[in-house]
């Protein structure tokens, strides 16, 4: 990830993060009350966290729903209005892929009515990374 070397960005990102949490969606508060606090698989798993970016010189950050920092991955659920925005999707998973990170999408739908089946998911994505870890340091941060 890159560096933050914008203060005032840091202070937007944590604004609108904690904004985001106030007014969390129903289904991302039902998915907060099963992974929070280590109950999932005892992972960590921060809500509405910002991810820090450098595109072309220019600082920026996405607003993650869920990221699980040993896993490196982010965790998205998506409410109707991402039908419309695809391609913006598709482009933030990109940089966020770029920095290393993987990202995971869920409805609203599914989280809200097969929400067993989407943490059975998880939990094979959680399988299928390397646990050890993930260091800021090997992304060159520090």
């Amino acid at each position: 990830m890159s560096s933050i070397n914008n203060p005032r960005l840091l202070v937007i990102a944590t604004k609108l993060c904690r904004e985001l949490r106030k007014n969390s969606t129903s289904a991302e508060k039902l998915f907060w009350t099963r992974v929070r606090n280590r109950r999932f698989l005892n992972k960590k798993i921060n809500r509405q966290f910002p991810i820090f970016f450098d595109l072309h010189g220019k600082e920026s950050f996405f607003v993650a729903d869920f990221f699980c920092v040993q896993e490196n991955l982010v965790i998205e659920i998506d409410g109707g209005y991402h039908e419309r925005q695809k391609e913006h999707d598709a482009l933030r998973d990109h940089i966020i892929n770029s920095l290393g990170i993987s990202v995971v999408r869920f409805t609203n739908k599914q989280v809200e009515f097969e929400m067993e089946e989407c943490l059975l998911e998880l939990a094979k994505v959680f399988k299928s990374h390397d646990s050890r870890p993930f260091s800021w340091e090997e992304k060159g941060e520090g």
